[in-house]
């Protein structure tokens, strides 16, 4: 005797828009850091033929402040801006350093 397959719900349409239009956003924020990190990687090579160090902490504290302020002005928070930007600078860091090593 064979069990029977389970119903699945149908997913109302306003359901259904939110989530096509979540689906979008994301697939735009993956396009959009593989550009911000096809620009990062440019600037690491620039580093590693200049002899700059893979960091800029200067550079990341503004960075982190002028994000903090465009999530707040946006009604995002900026403590999760700022991990998230944190995270990505991390990132970048980790590439510089690969970039340099291997020169």
């Amino acid at each position: 005797m064979t069990s029977p397959v389970p119903t699945v719900p149908e997913t109302p349409a306003e359901l259904a828009r939110l989530r096509a239009s979540i689906d979008n956003i994301d697939a735009a924020l993956v396009h959009l850091l593989a550009e911000r990190f096809k620009c990062t990687q440019q600037v690491g090579e620039y580093k590693a033929r200049t002899g700059m160090p893979p960091a800029d902490p200067s550079r990341e504290e503004r960075q982190i402040a002028r994000l903090r302020a465009l999530a707040d002005e946006a009604g995002l928070d900026p403590t999760f801006a700022e991990k998230f930007l944190n995270f990505v600078i991390a990132e970048v860091i980790h590439h510089h350093e690969a970039i340099a090593a291997s020169d």
